[in-house]
């Protein structure tokens, strides 16, 4: 199984739905449309590809593309084969909701529930979505990057230090 292969079979089952394609450090990566996201995924599980192993499920934000704020990140690997995949889909902020994909994979329970605790992302149809990892009332989603990294006022701390 190669990238070439795999990006071919995707390309010929999903013509509209691959917006994008990559391969750094030799892993291909897909940016896939929101809506077809599932869709994807279920096709590399069923199909011939045999991808069987949801190994993550993570979010990213990229708060200078307003267009493509929030994405979803699924790392999906072929045990038979040893193959890993990347496939990303991207959101508006205020339009950041993705289909679950509990029904196909029980692992990703857990790991939608993480990116719903960090990034605010909802996924729709999951059977328990709510915060596990940080307080109920903390009211924001820490891993978005709305607050500076450091405090600026600070004075002890010399940037020189740190390659600044």
């Amino acid at each position: 199984m190669t990238n070439e292969f795999v990006l071919e079979a995707l390309s010929r089952e999903f013509p509209e739905s691959i917006l994008q394609s990559s391969e750094p450090y030799g892993m291909l990566t897909l940016e896939i449309k929101k809506e077809d996201i599932k869709k994807v995924i279920h096709h590399l599980r069923d199909s011939s590809l045999e991808f069987n192993f949801l190994t993550d499920v993570t979010g990213i934000h990229y708060p200078e593309q307003p267009e493509k704020e929030l994405g979803v990140i699924y790392h999906l690997h072929n045990m038979k084969e040893n193959f890993r995949i990347r496939l990303k889909a991207f959101a508006k902020r205020e339009e950041a909701e993705f289909e679950t994909l509990t029904d196909l994979f029980a692992g990703a329970n857990w790991m939608e529930r993480e990116t719903y605790d960090f990034f605010g992302i909802i996924f729709k149809g999951h059977p328990d979505l709510r915060v596990i990892l940080n307080m109920e009332d903390l009211g924001y989603h820490p891993m978005l990057k709305e607050y500076r990294l450091e405090d600026g006022t600070r004075t002890d701390k010399d940037d020189k230090m740190f390659g600044r």
